[in-house]
């Protein structure tokens, strides 16, 4: 299935939004919860498939829900139309800091594999799917799950990451990537889960016990700052049991309470 030609414009820096501008009765897909606002003439609609499968069948769109329930994802897909005759717009953002990456899914070969959380919005006629790593090690050593989002198509799809995003050719190369780092590769990469290095290195390096491998070729992206190391460090600097939070004991910390208020 052909997808729909969407025209795009990325707005900010690190808190970056994306407006599609849709022509009339095209069509833009999007994980639920992702809009941050449209223009009068979209209408749009929850359903359970990508709508790349028309004749799918009852069976096929109950599998797949049964796959994005495993993922943790929501079970639908919003589809945002321009039921207009005039071109309007629609705009999406991920819930967090970081940027939003524009592919051309049929410049890398058709088709990426990415983490479950990373894709934003698609082109209509792009099959949004589950794919499931081939090795048991990959699952149980991941970090961020064994459980990746596969994009398929001929069209524009946008994902998000956090921090910058860093794009990387590999021609048979290996790369050696923390697990949380890695946002999606395209199919000539192979994905394995490997020990970090002697057991010293595993216990005190601090980069964790195990570090993805890309080999082979095509083009991987990467991101500098994942959501769980972001809060992770956030945790760590939060209140625990109603006391202060850490590097709040100084006079700066003690001014900012009187000022709201707390003079405990």
């Amino acid at each position: 299935m052909n997808a729909h030609e969407l025209d795009y414009e990325v707005h900010g820096d690190d808190l970056q939004v994306v407006a599609i501008i849709l022509d009339p009765n095209e069509t833009v897909i999007a994980e639920a919860g992702g809009m941050n606002w449209m223009e009068d003439g979209i209408t749009f609609a929850s359903r359970t498939g990508d709508g790349s499968k028309p004749d799918q069948g009852v069976f096929g769109k109950l599998l797949d829900v049964g796959k994005r329930v495993l993922t943790g994802e929501s079970i639908f897909l919003t589809h945002f139309t321009n039921e207009s005759n005039q071109r309007r717009e629609v705009s999406f953002a991920a819930p967090y800091p970081g940027k939003i990456v524009p592919l051309h899914l049929n410049e890398i070969g058709g088709e990426i594999l990415c983490q479950k959380d990373a894709f934003l919005c698609a082109a209509y006629g792009t099959e949004v799917s589950i794919a499931f790593t081939k090795r048991l090690g990959t699952g149980f050593f991941g970090g961020e799950g064994f459980i990746l989002q596969r994009l398929r198509g001929n069209g524009l799809a946008f994902l998000h990451a956090g921090g910058t995003i860093v794009k990387k050719e590999l021609k048979g190369e290996t790369l050696r990537v923390d697990t949380g780092c890695i946002v999606g590769f395209s199919p000539g990469i192979d994905y394995n889960i490997e020990r970090a290095g002697n057991l010293r290195s595993m216990i005190f390096g601090g980069e964790g016990l195990f570090l993805a491998t890309l080999r082979g070729t095509g083009t991987v992206y990467l991101q500098s700052l994942p959501f769980s190391r972001l809060a992770d460090r956030v945790l760590m600097y939060a209140p625990k049991n109603g006391g202060s939070s850490k590097g709040e004991g100084g006079i700066l910390g003690g001014l900012g309470r009187i000022l709201d208020g707390d003079n405990s």
